[in-house]
């Protein structure tokens, strides 16, 4: 499911498919996007890249497209790979660049950025 919070610049976007379930925010207005996946307890953190990553609007045409179409061709899908590196603890600092939302998703799991 995908929630989006335009007042507050937020995508979230929930994945339910058992041992590949997570949850991924979108904060438009800190530039990055988190993921938690729930079968590796691991956020992993990323920069919004303009370039790559579509807009707050275009995310929810795309998301109604593809609930409408079913199998609609975009060149906008987001797909990210993570390599395995080193991890931390979240720090104040962290929190502060991150923002609240982030916080809230990862909070007492390693990061990897």
């Amino acid at each position: 499911t995908m929630t989006i919070h335009s007042e507050e610049h937020i995508v979230d976007v929930h994945v339910r498919s058992g041992v590949y379930s997570s949850d991924t925010i979108f904060d438009y207005t800190h530039g990055y996007i988190a993921t938690r996946l729930f079968s590796r307890n691991a956020c992993f953190i990323m920069k919004i890249q303009k370039e790559l990553i579509p807009e707050l609007r275009e995310i929810g045409r795309l998301a109604f497209e593809r609930e409408t179409m079913k199998d609609v061709y975009s060149p906008n899908n987001v797909w990210a790979q993570f390599q395995t590196g080193s991890s931390r603890l979240g720090h104040i600092k962290d929190w502060l660049l991150y923002g609240k939302h982030i916080e809230k998703l990862c909070t007492g799991l390693p990061l990897y950025q």
